[in-house]
């Protein structure tokens, strides 16, 4: 049985943890995570759901909870091999949009700690979006002082391109902080949107 630690991690690391752990497993076998709070429960649930194992939990302590996933042999079964003249489905350009320094509605701290999660958990994903880009508020997070710069390091390093908007960069006084990725003008965010499959806008 292989432990995973995650007291303590903030959303989406247990569930980041946890699937790393089962894709490094070579057989049946169980992992066992350690979380702190319910909604982390909730978030393995439906990852074992999702991957077809078994699934048990139980509360140890006022913040301390021990889930169980099962993997079996039939979750780990390889992909059949594919015929000589099969052609794989073009693959989806999708751009994600950030447009503020927050994420959603409501309390503004909440907001940026939300945001900070969902461009880590970006950086998890197997199959990566084309382009981030970051205009008006968003122009912040590819600059120094962001929080999330390792993370959009890391996507620019996996072949993700990260473009800010000048004209915000220089509207907030940014212009010699941005720290990753490259500048862009409004045609080319424009152009960039137009020709997406799919637009993620947190």
């Amino acid at each position: 049985m292989i432990t995973v630690n995650a007291m303590g991690d903030a959303c989406p690391l247990p569930v980041v943890k946890t699937l790393n752990a089962i894709k490094g497993l070579r057989g049946p076998e169980c992992v066992e995570t350690l979380v702190d709070n319910p909604t982390a429960v909730e978030n393995l649930r439906r990852l074992a759901q999702s991957r077809g194992c078994s699934f048990s939990s139980e509360k140890r302590g006022e913040a301390e909870y021990r889930v169980l996933l099962g993997v079996s042999a039939e979750a780990e079964l390889p992909a059949e091999e594919a015929p000589a003249c099969y052609i794989p489905p073009a693959k989806k350009r999708v751009v994600v949009a950030v447009t503020a320094d927050h994420m959603g509605e409501g309390d503004p701290k909440l907001g940026r700690t939300l945001l900070k999660g969902f461009l880590f958990a970006l950086g998890q994903l197997e199959e990566l979006p084309a382009v981030i880009l970051f205009y008006n508020g968003g122009a912040a997070l590819s600059c120094e002082g962001s929080e999330s710069l390792e993370d959009l390091k890391a996507l620019e390093g996996r072949g993700v391109e990260i473009l800010t908007c000048g004209t915000c960069l220089n509207f907030y006084g940014l212009s010699e902080k941005l720290r990753v990725g490259g500048v862009t003008n409004m045609y080319s965010i424009v152009e960039t949107l137009a020709g997406a499959d799919l637009v993620l806008r947190p």
